[in-house]
């Protein structure tokens, strides 16, 4: 029982796992990146231009830049949870995807890392369409924008292990509903998407700053405004520690539900 406990690690064999599901997912090329773009693609429309004609400016950035900065860093997270919870939900129970892997020389760390990988892939493709979108409305106004893509998939990252902790207890597809409600939703409205952090009251601007959220919306909105970025360091090591703590966690929970 004691290997059930080993620490998850990342091998070469992973990649089989990630290139599946890309030749999967190139089947449903457009349908999947309509889901993932267009709801972000509506709030900058719909925000960023018609609330952003009463607002003006927000931290010295017009709104439409504040608000596609922050619809960047939150449709990363949004990309990588659903891929980690309901995709994998799927292929695990379901469809049974992966008690044909183990079946083949993969273990299941291989699986765990391939997953974790290919949501991030997925928030950076979906990141990427997007900050391509925001540049054509004029909402970029750096080229340093382009680091937003590495901070993406960081953020993916970080979501995807939260997500497959879910996946690990779940009995059914409803059971995301409450991480969905009770945790993203919370996050995406109190993380400085649509509104600075600052504005909060003051006890709640501390309690924010555990949110993975924020930090990845503090290193994309300077990037994509073109101001200095601050605080680097201490932004990409809470998404180093969720990502790295999250991914563990869950390797244990799924390894436990699949080999007992």
């Amino acid at each position: 029982m004691l290997h059930i406990f080993w620490l998850p690690r990342f091998r070469y064999a992973a990649g089989a796992v990630w290139r599946r599901n890309v030749l999967v997912w190139r089947k449903f090329f457009t349908p999947s990146l309509l889901i993932n773009f267009g709801e972000p693609f509506l709030y900058l429309l719909g925000l960023g231009y018609g609330l952003g004609l009463f607002i003006g400016e927000m931290m010295d950035m017009p709104y439409l830049t504040f608000l596609a900065s922050g619809i960047l860093a939150s449709s990363a997270m949004n990309t990588a949870s659903f891929e980690a919870m309901y995709s994998v939900y799927t292929r695990m129970v379901p469809q049974r995807t992966y008690d044909a892997i183990m079946a083949t020389p993969l273990e299941v760390h291989d699986i765990l890392a391939g997953e974790v990988l290919w949501s991030a892939t997925k928030s950076l493709i979906s990141g990427a369409t997007i900050l391509l979108v925001a540049a054509a409305l004029g909402a970029v106004h750096s080229w340093q924008a382009l680091w937003v893509l590495p901070v993406l998939f960081l953020t993916g990252l970080c979501f995807a292990g939260l997500g497959l902790i879910m996946t690990a207890f779940a009995q059914g597809y409803d059971f995301f509903n409450y991480y969905m409600t009770l945790v993203l939703t919370p996050m995406f409205i109190l993380s400085g998407v649509f509104y600075p952090v600052s504005s909060l009251p003051d006890p709640l601007q501390v309690a924010v700053q555990i949110l993975p959220l924020v930090h990845a919306v503090d290193l994309v909105r300077p990037l994509v405004a073109g101001q200095p970025v601050t605080n680097v360091l201490m932004h990409l090591s809470v998404l180093v520690v969720y990502s790295v703590a999250s991914y563990a966690i869950a390797a244990v929970l799924i390894r436990r539900r699949l080999l007992i």
